[in-house]
């Protein structure tokens, strides 16, 4: 099949989605375009910052479209492209943009409260300090996968036969690296400019893509060609700065600049599929199980998560997005709308590696990244782009989708460690509540255990991540059902979704302890690796049932339409 075919297909489907479906729960729920939002009511210049649709808009894509959608779509579709489509697309429409739009609106309708606050104002105190140590354990996890890929991506060097040696993309890899860090310096310049000269409209956007194209343009004749460790500490620096910065200095104008980026990498995916339109190789179904991979269900739903359904991305929506809408009326396009651009963004993955496949359906050899980035970089070369700036640009595409999802992470993960042990009367709490609540303190703690992880390395963590991210999207879902039938709204439409979420991750995370059970059995298992996936994995579980037993008690306890907001 034409993979242009499936591009129009995916597109006007998410666009009908967004145009009927998401409006229909915008006028369910009840947006006020005269009510004073958080951001309004309490504007602190920190994390609470009035800020314009668009930005926000941005902010939230470039934050939810992290490495998942481009990973996710590729290594799914070892069951063929067929079931991975329909799940992007039906996910994506009735699960994710839900999910995320429900989270945003109800946060925006309590002070801008994170979904932790949400849980202890609707379930409990119990029912919010267990969710946050769930969310914390959750962001040590996309901490270390991402920060291991990112700096992965960036490495000059490899080691082949025992020697290290500098590798055939050490340039292409250097460069990209220089154009991130130039991207933070530049980011800070253009929020320190846009905060004295409040620029808007199109001005934002001439400062904004100018910063942009500097970035690019120095980095791609300056690489830093160095070692994945020094990478790794670079990482942790940045994310450091921006877990404890304003939003308006560092993560608003990354946010605003990386979406000229990521809209020039969706246009030429597109543009590529136009004119080339390659046929899709990849088999149409494969069958129901995979012996590389296990069954369709429930791998199919845990690793296709960020394109059609992720609990990280609610944590987006209440964690910053919520603190800087200015005006209800952007809440849908925020909310929903983020959620199905990603959802198009893990199509065009999907169909770029149906293209790279060979014609008898063998799928490209590489890295889901790499797979897409080359891709991507080949139609950009048929524009005549030079080679070197095609593939600069697509190396810092691809390391950009993850580096924007865990500036946002090491923020929420930083918030969630210090909701633990907050009290309300903080100014006379003891000492040590308010050290591990300090939020340099509370950053470097999170951050630390992040790096730890990391040591175990991206390939041996990311099978822990769909199934924890599938499960917290579970999780904000019955928080929500509870909001909903409180305050008198709509939240039938959110218990299919609901319990099919819940009898996939609960599955999946069964089947992960038993295959490691099994691997501590048979001699094979590294405590380091396996052990400390086993002690995650079990620590998830017992989380996610004491959570789903005290929200369901809640969710028919509570009578309908007894608060009103």
């Amino acid at each position: 099949m034409n993979t242009l075919v499936i591009v129009l297909i995916a597109a006007v489907c998410l666009i009908a989605g967004y145009t009927f479906y998401g409006s229909w729960l915008a006028k369910k729920w009840g947006i006020d375009p005269k009510a004073k939002t958080p951001a309004v009511a309490k504007n602190d210049g920190q994390d609470y910052v009035p800020t314009d649709g668009w930005t926000v808009f941005a902010h939230q894509f470039s934050s939810i479209a992290g490495a998942g959608p481009v990973t996710g779509a590729i290594q799914a579709a070892v069951f063929g492209w067929v079931p991975v489509l329909l799940w992007i697309l039906i996910g994506g429409i009735f699960f994710g943009a839900v999910t995320d739009f429900g989270a945003l609106y109800a946060s925006v309708k309590n002070e801008g409260k994170s979904m932790g606050l949400l849980i202890e104002k609707y379930i409990g105190k119990t029912g919010k300090k267990l969710f946050l140590l769930f969310c914390w354990l959750f962001t040590l996890i996309v901490i270390a996968a991402f920060a291991d890929m990112v700096a992965g991506t960036f490495n000059a060097y490899e080691t082949v036969d025992g020697v290290t040696k500098l590798s055939a993309q050490a340039t292409v890899n250097g460069a990209a690296g220089s154009i991130s860090l130039l991207f933070i310096a530049f980011a800070v310049v253009f929020g320190l400019l846009q905060k004295k000269l409040q620029w808007k409209g199109w001005k934002e956007m001439v400062l904004g893509l100018a910063c942009t194209v500097a970035a690019f343009a120095i980095g791609m004749n300056v690489p830093l060609v160095t070692s994945k460790a020094t990478w790794t500490y670079l990482v942790f620096a940045y994310i450091f700065l921006a877990a404890v910065l304003p939003m308006w200095l560092l993560m608003q104008p990354r946010d605003f600049m990386t979406t000229f980026m990521f809209a020039g990498m969706i246009l030429g995916a597109v543009v590529g599929l136009v004119v080339a339109h390659p046929k899709m190789n990849l088999p149409m179904y494969t069958g129901f199980h995979n012996a590389a991979s296990g069954d369709l269900f429930p791998i199919l739903f845990v690793t296709v998560a960020c394109g059609a359904v992720s609990g990280f991305h609610s944590l987006v929506s209440s964690g910053t997005s919520s603190k800087t809408i200015a005006n209800e009326k952007d809440m849908q396009k925020v909310g929903y709308g983020a959620m199905v651009l990603e959802s198009l963004l893990a199509v065009l993955a999907l169909c770029v590696a149906g293209a790279a496949a060979s014609a008898d359906g063998t799928a490209a050899v590489g890295t889901p990244f790499a797979i897409f980035s080359s891709g991507v970089a080949g139609f950009l070369e048929m524009f005549g782009i030079p080679v070197y700036g095609a593939q600069c640009f697509m190396t810092m595409c691809v390391s950009a989708l993850a580096l924007t999802s865990l500036d946002s992470v090491a923020r929420i993960g930083r918030m969630s460690f210090q909701e633990l042990f907050t009290v309300d009367d903080m100014e006379h709490a003891a000492g040590w509540r308010k050290l591990l609540c300090n939020k340099y303190f509370s950053t470097i703690v999170t951050l630390l255990c992040g790096y730890i992880l990391t040591q175990i390395g991206y390939a041996n963590i990311w099978p822990l991540f769909g199934s924890a991210n599938q499960m917290l999207s579970a999780l904000v879902l019955i928080t929500l059902c509870v909001f909903l039938k409180v305050t008198g709204r709509e939240n039938r439409t959110l218990f299919p979704p609901l319990i099919i979420m819940l009898c996939v991750t609960f599955t999946a995370l069964v089947e992960r302890v038993i295959a490691l059970v099994k691997a501590y059995g048979a001699g094979t298992a590294v405590f380091l690796v396996e052990g400390l996936q086993l002690i995650i994995a079990i620590l998830l579980m017992v989380l996610g049932v004491i959570i789903v037993i005290s929200c369901g008690k809640e969710l028919f306890r509570k009578k309908a339409g007894q608060e009103t907001k």
